[in-house]
């Protein structure tokens, strides 16, 4: 059974049947219960459950985030929210030496089922100490899960696989998909691995890799590259740590052409990584070089007319298709 949501709605959706299904998850964040979360995911959240799980947190990142592993550690399963994945910049020692780590330095005795989530990227003029793509940095940690989900049923199903991992899961989810639509799989046991990404459009010319809303913008790059004759496949990577190299070496074998795109900055990002996996491992496989679509490297700005300007579009897609032959 499915039915149509917002990516917002889908999100919530998945909090609601995780909570309902098991007694020891719970929510703590800024602002999430009774103003109903800036970006209104948590909306009605205060009111079904109440404030013991349901928990408005002070402004103090790395402490409520110190406190969710320590409860998480102790048997319980909380959703840290942030209001912003950039203010996690202010609990990164917590989820860094901590949250990730605390498996392996006690020998696989403690447990950490921690789940960090919230927008990550740009929004609509918020600055640059608010639109950092943050996801490529964690990706970086051993110990910790990343996913980026890039539609409503796919951030619903991968929610629920974060908070029943008994693993730290960063979940991003972009600000420009919260009011975005599309068919949801409404069972309550619906889960999609981490691990494995999607082909979101089938092709044969060139293979088209993303995350999040960037998925989008290829999507719209492909429909433009149809009408010059070239058919292209975009691959959907969703869960960046574990990385499915699988179905991205796949798509590149049958294509042999590739261009990663990905919203972060374009120096150092998640995106270059693919690339190099991909120049490393398919090398043989590939007619031109691996091309790359990122972010400006500089601080994202307030106008919205620069701030457009400094986040990847499908003009930018087509030049990197172009440029690659």
């Amino acid at each position: 059974m499915s039915a149509v949501m917002t990516y917002r709605e889908a999100v919530r959706a998945s909090i609601i049947d995780e909570m309902e299904r098991d007694r020891e998850v719970l929510m703590m964040g800024e602002d999430i219960g009774r103003y109903k979360g800036t970006f209104r995911v948590s909306e009605g959240l205060f009111e079904k459950f109440g404030p013991k799980r349901i928990i408005d947190t002070p402004i103090t990142e790395c402490g409520f985030t110190g406190i969710a592993i320590g409860a998480a550690m102790a048997g319980l399963r909380p959703i840290v929210e942030m209001m912003t994945m950039s203010f996690s910049i202010l609990a990164l020692d917590q989820i860094i030496n901590h949250a990730a780590k605390i498996h392996y330095m006690t020998g696989g005795q403690i447990t950490c089922p921690l789940v960090v989530r919230g927008p990550s990227g740009a929004a609509n003029q918020l600055s640059a100490q608010h639109s950092h793509s943050l996801e490529g940095w964690y990706a970086h940690v051993p110990g910790l899960k990343v996913v980026a989900p890039s539609t409503p049923d796919c951030a619903r199903a991968l929610l629920k696989t974060a908070v029943r991992d008994n693993n730290p899961v960063i979940f991003v989810e972009n600000p420009g998909l919260y009011a975005m639509k599309g068919e949801v799989n409404e069972d309550a046991d619906y889960s999609i691995p981490f691990g494995k990404a999607r082909i979101a459009k089938e092709g044969k010319d060139l293979t088209l890799v993303a995350y999040s809303r960037m998925v989008h913008v290829c999507l719209k790059a492909a429909e433009e590259l149809e009408k010059m004759g070239i058919n292209a496949e975009v691959v959907d990577v969703r869960s960046l740590l574990p990385l499915d190299t699988e179905t991205i070496y796949a798509s590149v074998r049958k294509t042999h052409r590739a261009v990663v795109v990905y919203e972060d900055w374009k120096s150092g990002g998640f995106g270059a990584e693919i690339a190099a996996r991909i120049g490393e491992d398919c090398f043989d496989d590939l007619d031109a070089p691996v091309g790359r679509v990122g972010g400006l490297n500089v601080p994202m700005p307030y106008s919205r007319v620069l701030e457009l300007e400094c986040i990847p579009n499908e003009t930018n897609v087509l030049d990197a298709v172009k440029k690659i032959g």
